[in-house]
Order: C-alpha cells, then structure tokens, then sequence
C-alpha cells in the first residue's frame, strides 16, 4: 500500500482582510517596573555589556601578564637587587629577551607609549561596539542591530515567539546583569540581547509578551530612583537569593519544584552514571589482569569529564521549578548561573513522559517537549532546552502535562492520560496492535497502541522503557501512514504524526491495517478542525 499523507491547515491569526472577525486587543496596565523599551524607538544595551561579553577576558589578560612580570616592575619603578635585567645576550626566554631589549635601548617610554595607545584603542572598541548595538521593539517586530564595520540586523516577529528566555551568568549577575534572547520559529532565528539591567529584562519580558498575547500596553510608568550604595549592594543580594520565578505572577499551588535527593539519585541511576561505572569496573579488571598500568592514566581524563557532567547535572537544577503565568509556562533552574524562560501558550507542538527502566522501582519520570525554535542555552541539568521536567514524580508529571497542555490534561482525559503512562491492553479507548504483531513487538504488543482525546492524540510505546507522547491536533502539521514489505505482508501499518523538528518522532509501528486507516482519517479531520479554531496564538486577544 503506498504513503498516504494529508496537510493540516498552519496556525494562522485573525485577519479582517480575510474576513475573519478580529476580536478588540485587550489593554494591559503595565506594572511599575515596566520599561520605556517597548516604545518602538532603538535604545542601548547594558554599558558594562562589552566587559561581559569580552572585556573580562581581556581583564584577565592583562593581570596574568602583570603578575608573571611583578618582579621586574618593582625593579623597574622602585629599585631592587642587580639580577633583574641582565644586559648581554639572550637567554632564550622571550619574555625575558623583549624586556631586555626594550631596558638596553632605553625605549621604555616608547614601549609604556604603546601600551597604553593599544588599551585606548582597545576601551575605543569596546565603547564603540556597545554605542553601535541597539535595539527596539515595535508592536510587530523585537529588531537589533550590531556592528562597527560589517551590520548585523536581525528580526523576531512577535507573532513567531516560541519563548523568552532570561540568562544571568555568574559573573554578570554579581553586577545586576543579564541577558534576554526571544526564541522564534525556525533555525538560528532568535534574537538575543545581551545584557540588560536584570530589573530591566524581566520588565521587558513582560511587555514582549502582552504585545505578542494581542493586548495593547499603556505607557511604563518609570518608578526608578536613585540608589546609594549601601541600596544598590542590597539589590544585588536579593537578586543572587532570589527565586527564579515571580512570586507575584506565578500560582502557588501550580509550582513545581525539584526534590533535591530524588535529582541525584536520577543521576546515579542515570546511563552516563551507568557508562561510568562500567568504564571503572572493566578497566580495574583489565589492569589487574595485564598489569599496565598506564591505562589508568589514559582514562582518567574520561572518567573525570563524565564525573564532571554528573555534578554539573545536579548543581544545575538544585533551583529548579516550573508553574504558570498569565503569559505561559514560566522554567527556571540553576545555581550560580541562573536561567528562567517563559514559554506562551500555544508553543508546545508535542510531549513526550519517558520512565527509563533504572527509575520504575522509583515511579520517576521525565517530560521532554518539541519546539519550533532552538534556545542557544542548555536547559536543567545541562540537558537540551527541550527537557522540561528532568525528572519527577507521577504527581509532578499530572501537575506539568496541566500546565504545558492545559486543553489536553482535562478532568475528562486524567483516565486516559493514567493508561498511557502505566497501563497496558486496549483499556481507555486504546487501539493496540493485533496479536500477529507479536513478531515486531515481542514485549511491548500489548502498550503499543493509540488513543484518541477531544484534543490531541495518546501514542504510548514500550514495556521495558515506557513512554506516552502527546500531540495536541492544533499543532500537527500533517499525518501519514506508511506500510513497508513486512510490514504489508503481516496485514500491518505504522502512523506518523508529523509536527516540527525536535527529540520526539511521534511514530507508532505494528498497528493492524484497517486500525492505522481509521487513525489517519480521524487524525485528519481532527487537526484541520482544531487549526481553524485555534486562537492560543493570540491568548489575551
């Protein structure tokens, strides 16, 4: 039998010249820590932004070569003993022949000259990159350009925003910096600014969002004053103590949060930890029975750099938690280096809960999302931006499918949602596959199957390591069903949910023929439905 494949419609907004009936933007007060940014004039970064961004680097240079050479400036500048400069020939050190030289030909003004004329021009570079990189955000488009000789202009449209993340690094953070970079459809179309007041790009996070939620936003009400020091040195501890997401927008009772000893006993139960484990007990057997020793050498920068990803791992996500906002789903993680990203609704194009077999004994689970957009940073635990619950509990994983796909995750579908985590055979309207597929599915015939909710499609695969993968129908794109020659000769089929590119393949094989048929029929229907209806794009409208 060949492909066949039908094209969902493509999400797509309200428009009057279309006749579609756009219903009135509704206006949003903004807050007292709004920012004037959102004024579609081009403003200008953080001023400390060129030290962030190389200046530090270059900082560091300069103390390396000053403490290398603090013996011979104190000769230089206070007198010392006779063996400082050496005259005569070269001693084969370059550092040492090029002070000699300079010291024997009497240019130390003209060497101090040109030092200082390669940092003015350095600080000139500096200045002039940050007077050159400016922004605005209009109410269409977040726009910045960069550049001293060759410009770089880049774009967001705002009706393409699949997240706004905030990243404060270490170091910036001590001075009360960091960075926002909005997320948008596509590959290497995101748009960062780095670095802004931290005040400033949660304020600025906010206005992004109501401008792309369709609500109208007043004026910023500018409520900055000025700050002694003694201000200004309390403001930073509350940032480095403060908690990732806003008390003030998020629900308690939807927050979740990492428990500390559940994170690293799923690292230790982890397959990195598993590799490492190994690694060590085959090479101890190797060794003991060869006697070379050397290889103990060899491996030990492996067994540190994997030792190293696993404490990475749990330091990362020691802050981690996730709730919901009036604008989205708001992550946030980390300990010295934080990051928290807003991710509005509407942006999750699929889910999937994964239990590896070392966490079942445990009930641990893991969420990964597919997204139409790469965030630049790596999300918890190091791992990619799509991993948005590391791992949690059952009531963890019901808490966070209620908050990604809240029109999904009903009353109504907890029963089915239960089934495909956990259960087994064709209960809760699962269709699974026929009993000649046990060729193709040895272990896992009786969970490999689908189910079919209001708002999405269930695809639940594996009996050894367990998944469930969520594809609300708004966000798929298109759905096929394919049947290869053994396939076609055990009368069977598989399915494919098509939806944007990311970890999850939302693929489903050994399906009975007629059974993949229906699926594709009403998997079809149900996605160009729920295209011309859906309005999540515009979620203030």
């Amino acid at each position: 039998m060949p492909e066949s494949q039908a094209e969902s419609q493509p999400e797509r907004q309200a428009d009057p010249q279309q006749g579609d009936a756009a219903p009135a933007p509704t206006t949003v007060r903004a807050s007292a820590l709004a920012t004037d940014y959102a004024d579609g004039e081009w403003h200008r970064l953080h001023p400390a932004t060129p030290l962030f961004r190389g200046g530090l680097a270059f900082v560091a240079i300069i103390g390396v070569l000053i403490v290398n050479l603090r013996d011979r400036f104190i000769e230089l500048f206070f007198g010392g003993g006779d063996d400082i400069f050496i005259p005569g020939p070269p001693s084969g050190d370059l550092e040492s022949d090029a002070i000699d030289f300079i010291v024997r030909e009497e240019l130390i003004l003209v060497a101090l000259l040109v030092g200082l004329g390669v940092l003015l021009l350095i600080v000139a570079g500096f200045w002039l990159s940050w007077r050159m990189h400016t922004f605005r955000i209009t109410d269409e488009v977040v726009e910045v350009r960069s550049g001293i000789v060759f410009r770089t202009n880049r774009k967001g449209r705002l009706d393409r925003i699949q997240g706004i993340n905030i990243g404060r690094p270490f170091i910036p953070r001590l001075f009360g910096a960091a960075k926002l970079e909005v997320s948008s459809a596509g590959n290497d179309a995101n748009v960062q600014l780095a670095y802004l007041r931290g005040r400033d790009a949660d304020a600025l996070r906010r206005d992004i969002l109501l401008l792309a939620s369709g609500a109208r936003r007043e004026a910023a009400v500018d409520s900055a004053e000025g700050t002694t020091a003694s201000g200004m040195l309390d403001a930073r501890v509350s940032e480095l103590l403060a908690p990732e997401l806003d008390v003030e927008l998020t629900e308690p009772t939807s927050v979740v949060r990492m428990n500390p000893g559940r994170l690293i006993g799923s690292t230790l139960l982890s397959e990195t930890t598993i590799i490492l484990v190994g690694l060590m007990i085959g090479l101890t057997i190797f060794v003991a029975v060869t006697g070379e020793l050397f290889l103990l050498f060899a491996m030990f920068p492996t067994l540190i750099g994997l030792g190293g990803f696993a404490i990475a791992r749990i330091t990362r996500s020691l802050r981690y938690s996730i709730a919901s906002t009036p604008d989205g789903v708001r992550v946030g993680f980390g300990l010295l280096s934080t990051t928290n990203e807003t991710l509005p609704p509407g942006r999750i194009h699929s889910v999937r809960v994964s239990q590896p077999l070392l966490w079942r004994p445990a009930g641990w689970w893991q969420i990964a999302v597919n997204r139409a957009s790469r965030s630049s940073q790596n999300g918890a635990a190091g791992q990619q931006q799509t991993t948005i619950l590391p791992v949690g509990n059952l009531d963890d994983v019901r808490t966070v499918l209620g908050l990604l796909l809240p029109d999904v995750a009903t009353d109504e579908a907890r029963a089915t949602l239960e089934l495909g985590l956990l259960g087994s055979g064709d209960e809760g309207g699962f269709t699974i596959s026929p009993p000649r597929a046990r060729v193709m599915r040895w272990f896992s015939r009786r969970r490999n199957g689908f189910a079919l909710t209001p708002a999405a499609v269930l695809l639940r695969t594996g009996a050894i390591w367990r998944g469930l993968t969520i594809v609300p129908f708004a966000r798929l794109q298109s759905v096929s069903v394919n049947q290869g020659p053994l396939l076609r000769s055990l009368r069977l089929a598989a399915v494919h949910a098509h939806t944007v590119a990311g970890p999850i393949s939302p693929t489903l094989g050994a399906l009975d023929r007629t059974d993949a048929m229906t699926f594709f029929d009403t998997v079809r229907d149900a996605a160009i439905a729920s295209a011309d209806t859906d309005r999540t794009h515009r979620w203030r409208s």
